[in-house]
Parts: C-alpha cells; structure tokens; sequence
C-alpha cells in the first residue's frame, strides 16, 4: 500500500513500478483501476491474469492529457476531439483508431482504443510521472475480479487481490480515498463515423449529444449494438455479487416480502439468518422492516446512488444473502449509469 497523504516518495514508488511492468491499483474518480503500463503487452498481460478477464475483452488506456493521447491513435476523429475538450479530465472514455503498432494487448487485439483522462489527483499526478518515465499511458479496467463488483475503496482492492494466486503478480495499491462518481467512465464510440454511446456513466446522453453536435446513438443491454466495437464493462453480464440480483418495481418488492413472510415470522435477533437483502429507495416507509430482512437505503439522487452502489453491494453481499432484491431505478436519464450497473448484475 502506498500512500501519498503519508509517503513523499508514494508516487514516484509507484510510477516506477508501472515504468517496470508491474501491476498497480490506482484510484480515479469513477473507480480504482488495475493498471500497468500500456504500451507493454506482458504487462498488460498480467492484467488479464490477475483479474481471469478473457484476453480479447479490450481495456480502457488511462493518460494525463490529450496529447499523450495522440501516442496510442492512428486518427482523432472531431466529434472525439470535441468530447474530449468538454470532458477531460473526466468519466469520460472515447473508443477511436489505434496506432497498430502500440498497445494491441491493451486493445484485445482491435483496431480501436479505448482513452480516458482521469481527473482524480492522485491519477492525475501518477500518469504525469509515468510520462516522466517514458510511460504515456496506464491501462486499467477496473481492480476487481473479472465480472465482480468494481471497487470504490482500497479496501475494496485489496480484498479482491490481497492473496495471489500461483504465478500471478503482486498487486501493489495507491491509496486515493473514496471515488467521487462511483461507476465507470461514460463509453463513447468515436471510430465509425457517428458516435454511439457504449455504456453510460456519469455523463447523461443529453450531455454528450449536446457537446458532440450531432445525435448520438445508444447501444443499450437490451438491445446491442453488433457493429460496435468490443468495449470495457459493456458485457450483458457484469459488476455482480456473489448473491443473485433481482430487479423489481416497489409493488412486486411489497409482494415478494409478502410471500416471504411466512418463512420470516420465526426470526429473531441475534441468531437470525439473513433470508434476503432488500435495497430500495422507498420501500420502508411504507412497511417496517422485518429482522430477516437485511435492508439498505438507495438513495433518492442518482449521483449519491452511483457514489455508493458497488460499495453497498459489496456490504450486502459480505451478509452472505442469497439474493440482493432491488428496486429499479426511476425513468430518468440521469439514473442511467446505475441502471445500467445494475441490471449486468441482474443478469450475471
């Protein structure tokens, strides 16, 4: 663990050990990645192994700047350039044409890549000294096992990785606190001539569309884009707990406790055995909770809900529940992210 708060020396430890080729989580304002050095295909090897991630599922470039950027590209398209103005540093990633003779382990073997400049800090202050290095970019998806949920804490990380398999790397983890946004980079395809959004985050549609100049396209979970490019995090199924996940209106919710009931009515604390968990924004005030329920509050704002989705997952899930019962987000473009995050865990 290296930490800049408390380490003069914290973030040049931890450039050099990207310069090096070994793995290091760092934080960015989305989530904490599991990075090294991009343009070093053992490295970026090293990636996949630790996470189980399959080797052709691209990852995303992280740099300090939009000239950097221009190391990993054979083109920028304009409505990538105008993005990246508005947007960086930010949850922002633009997929665009790569420069075949770089990062193509980084890339899962496409033609295109995957670029985002953080604005954490202590990110940003990582890729400068890496730059420093000779290093222009840090891939990294996020610092969790393959398909699990992404971490939002150093905690979060070093749980997922603090025993290493056989022949697997040590993870080194930069300490930068709590993510402020709490779900990936918003994911815009640039490389095709018209830009399509591949996963939603932060950054509604309205705000990409408004800056891009033109109509965006979505390609939604439901429904997929089959020209798109393979992407980071845009699976069907992704970001799951152990426990299965299940999307439900607040009346289905109040039916479901319903049927459960029954089963419920001998619980008692302490010796209960959580049966379910229950995240909703609304549920209990309508009905007290039962104490083999173990019930979260959603928050009401979805950019509080985004801050504290994977990390309430994360604590439900700890319970050892069996299911994680959720109500679905409201209809409104700016829960889109988290609709999003949770409906790949529903279906994982």
């Amino acid at each position: 663990m290296l930490d800049p708060a408390t380490q003069a020396d914290a973030i040049e430890l931890a450039a050099q050990r990207l310069a090096e080729g070994g793995l290091l989580a760092l934080p960015t304002e989305t989530v904490y990645g599991l990075g090294a050095r991009a343009d070093d295909d053992a490295a970026v090897a090293r990636i996949f192994a630790a996470k189980g991630r399959p080797a052709d599922h691209p990852l995303i470039v992280h740099v300090a700047n939009r000239h950097a950027a221009l190391h990993f590209v054979s083109a920028f398209p304009p409505v990538a350039q105008r993005l990246v103005e508005a947007f960086w540093p930010g949850p922002l990633t633009v997929i665009v044409p790569r420069e075949p003779t770089t990062a193509a382990a980084a890339a899962g073997g496409q033609d295109t890549i995957g670029l985002r400049c953080p604005s954490h800090p202590v990110a940003l202050r990582l890729l400068e000294a890496c730059a420093e290095r000779g290093v222009l970019g840090v891939a990294a998806p996020s610092a969790n096992r393959f398909g699990r949920i992404s971490p939002t804490r150093s905690a979060h990380v070093v749980d997922e990785f603090a025993q290493a398999g056989p022949g697997l790397d040590e993870v080194w983890v930069l300490e930068g606190g709590v993510c402020d946004v709490g779900i990936e980079s918003t994911i815009v395809d640039c490389s095709r001539g018209h830009p399509v959004l591949l996963r939603p985050g932060r950054l509604t549609l309205a705000e990409i569309e408004a800056v891009a100049g033109e109509p965006v396209q979505w390609s939604r979970p439901e429904a997929p884009d089959p020209a798109a490019p393979r992407a980071s995090g845009t699976l069907v199924a992704h970001y799951a707990p152990r426990a299965k996940v299940r999307l439900m209106g607040e009346s289905d919710l109040h039916e479901a406790l319903d049927a459960l009931e029954p089963q419920l009515s001998g619980a008692r604390q302490p010796q209960v055995q959580w049966v379910v968990a229950v995240y909703s924004r609304s549920l209990w005030a309508h009905r007290a909770p039962h104490p083999g329920v173990l019930h979260r509050a959603m928050p009401g704002d979805a950019a509080t809900a985004a801050h504290d989705l994977f990390a309430d997952l994360r604590e439900m899930d700890a319970h050892g529940v069996g299911d994680i019962w959720v109500e679905l987000p409201p209809a409104d473009p700016a829960w889109d992210g988290v609709r999003d995050r949770l409906m790949r865990a529903a279906a994982a």
